[in-house]
């Protein structure tokens, strides 16, 4: 379970993943985690279904990106985003987003800071699937509003 970034269509165990981002690490004193999951209703109504699609190699270098600049911001020892991609159903997990620091402060921080960053900028593209069909999820200005906060305008505004 090395490496920083990772984007799979299996699942990924949030527990393994901790322990992995804290080995060997003594200075770490906290250890933050988000996970995303598909829920079972959305804009359109129900939701049986998500597909997620990505471009291979530009997403992973954009998240890298994100994590380079969440270094440069937050004072924390490590970070490391999985994010899954194909068919997922409901209640499924999708992205996970893991931080450590010496303190709990920096690591809650930095932790919001990349979930905010990738639900704005990182190239997924999603597809819910319920009763009327197939429809594309487009960027919400919520999502838009939250990277604001960071002084950071999304590629979606407009």
């Amino acid at each position: 379970m090395s490496g920083r970034v990772r984007i799979q269509p299996e699942d990924f165990d949030l527990g393994a993943e901790v322990a992995a981002l804290r080995a060997g690490d003594g200075g770490v004193g906290a250890a933050v985690a988000f996970v995303g999951t598909v829920r079972d209703r959305g804009d359109a109504g129900a939701v049986a279904g998500l597909e997620l699609e990505h471009y291979p190699g530009m997403t992973e270098a954009a998240i890298e990106a994100m994590i380079d600049a969440a270094m440069g911001r937050f004072d924390i020892r490590a970070a490391r985003v999985v994010h899954r991609v194909g068919a997922l159903g409901p209640q499924a997990q999708i992205v996970l987003v893991a931080v450590t620091s010496a303190h709990r402060g920096q690591a809650f921080a930095a932790c919001e800071f990349l979930m905010d960053y990738l639900k704005t900028q990182a190239p997924f593209w999603k597809k819910e699937h319920g009763a009327g069909g197939a429809r594309w999820v487009d960027a919400r200005v919520s999502d838009d509003e939250a990277l604001a906060r960071w002084g950071l305008a999304s590629a979606n505004a407009g």
